[in-house]
């Protein structure tokens, strides 16, 4: 199936209203993949994906994929980018877009019109200085040449400047926007915290770690916990998480891993003692239970017989089916402000 924010990204190239830059290659920004971008060739993309799925997807495309940006001044004549729904974000995005454009090239992005698609034209226009646009597809592409004579120097550096890392809660996690609860400890995760045993003991694993706040204060609650494992999807987010769990290394501190992957397509690692979770349940602003459900399948499948695993989600997610499906017991050990907290435990013979 084509992927209607890839086709409306395209749009200005079907159309006739762009041309593709010859054979010089071209920068893809939050790249994605479907059956439209065949046409394109595979040396002509640098494709930059921090998520993933979608890096996986580029990536068996058979274009050459990296987590984020090198460090590097590589200036391109076409820079794609897909900005993200969140402003600061976005803005970011759209500023180092255009600074690895060269004179006279061009930046051509690309949002749902339900996340923004307004929003980032204008801020496009604000820092270049003119920009053109087509809808189609429930989204708008929008575009501009850069010219350095049109641009707005301060609010470029400025706006690169927003993805920055930075201190958050008070100097105890470094965050940057973006990240889930990027500015703040989710009440789910505290909850969730509250709640664990303080005599968890072993090898501990924790399923779409996010800035690791939970496996910070799972480590603080829980001093018998000797590994842990932590797995990410979002390597932007990653990365903050090695920052965050540094001081848990002082003095020896358990072992740590840090796995940036997709855990609905399995895991293989473990077996653990202790799993614990606050699964994502949304794709862009679409609702994803399946998301949680194959978490909590694929955390059974790692856990030790015996092994527990704690989760937090919103209330009316469906999650007790498939935890009933591949748990012997389990019970809910919160229900509080719109949030739930299970604990389930696998059984005690091997399968």
């Amino acid at each position: 199936m084509t992927d209607p924010l890839l086709k409306t990204l395209f749009l200005p190239f079907s159309t006739g209203r762009l041309d593709w830059p010859g054979d010089a290659p071209a920068l893809f920004l939050r790249a994605r993949a479907d059956a439209g971008l065949d046409a394109v060739g595979q040396k002509r993309l640098v494709c930059v994906q921090s998520f993933r799925p979608h890096a996986d997807a580029v990536a068996k495309a058979g274009f050459r994929v990296e987590p984020a940006l090198p460090e590097d001044d590589t200036r391109y004549p076409l820079v794609l980018v897909l900005p993200p729904r969140q402003r600061e974000e976005a803005r970011a995005l759209l500023a180092e877009a255009l600074s690895h454009t060269m004179e006279g090239g061009v930046v051509v992005a690309a949002q749902p019109n339900t996340e923004g698609a307004k929003t980032g034209e204008s801020d496009l226009k604000a820092l270049a200085g003119n920009v053109e646009s087509l809808s189609k597809n429930k989204c708008r592409v929008f575009w501009t040449t850069a010219e350095e004579a049109r641009q707005d120097t301060k609010l470029l550096q400025e706006w690169r400047s927003l993805d920055t890392p930075r201190p958050v809660v008070n100097g105890r996690f470094m965050s940057r926007p973006g990240v889930f609860a990027w500015d703040r400890i989710d009440p789910g995760t505290a909850l969730l915290a509250k709640h664990l045993p303080q005599t968890l003991s072993g090898h501990a694993a924790d399923l779409g770690a996010g800035i690791g706040v939970l496996s910070v204060l799972l480590l603080a609650r829980c001093p018998h916990i000797t590994s842990l494992d932590l797995y990410e999807a979002e390597a932007r987010a990653l990365d903050l998480a090695r920052e965050n769990l540094l001081h848990t290394q002082e003095d020896g501190g358990p072992k740590l891993g840090f796995h940036w992957h997709d855990v609905t397509r399995g895991l293989h690692s473990g077996p653990y003692d202790v799993i614990v979770m606050n699964p994502p349940f949304h794709e862009s602003r679409a609702s994803r239970a399946d998301i949680g459900q194959a978490f909590i399948r694929e955390a059974a499948k790692v856990l030790k017989p015996g092994g527990r695993l704690y989760l937090v989600a919103n209330r009316q997610l469906p999650y007790e089916a498939t935890i009933k499906e591949h748990f012997t017991k389990s019970e809910v050990l919160a229900d509080e402000a719109g949030y739930k907290v299970i604990a389930a435990t696998r059984s005690g013979r091997k399968r």
